[in-house]
């Protein structure tokens, strides 16, 4: 979505940040085999460090994207009865995917699972960058 972004000029008016709703993995680095299969595609995700959402984050980002339902539950019970920021999953944004698709998880799959949610994954940002240049 980064890379999406800076090509459509909004690198300036769009800020993007990922975390997760458990803190297993707060500060280590994306799976080896995700590295892989976004290194396969020109995606570097070397830097990236995984983060814990946090309710403050509700006052920082005017959208909220779940990759599965289990996480968006989990940030719609923190939200609580608050109307916004919308909290939406992220295959919502690809218009070839059936309502309520999730982003399955790969982790106990093999390469060619990895390389399906990068596919997956690429598709809905190109919808969602659609989106956001609605609404900045």
């Amino acid at each position: 979505m980064r890379g999406l972004v800076i090509a459509a000029g909004l690198a300036d008016r769009v800020e993007l940040d990922s975390a997760g709703t458990g803190s297993w993995h707060v500060g280590e680095s994306p799976d080896p085999r995700t590295c892989a299969a976004a290194e396969r595609r020109g995606y570097d995700l070397s830097e990236l460090r995984a983060r814990q959402f946090r309710t403050p984050d509700f006052d920082r980002f005017d959208l909220i994207i779940a990759m599965d339902r289990a996480n968006l539950a989990t940030l719609e019970r923190l939200r609580g009865r608050a109307a916004t920021p919308p909290i939406r999953l992220m295959r919502s944004f690809d218009p070839t995917a059936p309502d309520g698709a999730e982003v399955p998880d790969p982790y106990s799959g093999d390469a060619e699972d990895f390389d399906d949610v990068v596919d997956i994954c690429e598709r809905a940002c190109r919808g969602l960058l659609a989106h956001v240049r609605t609404v900045v």
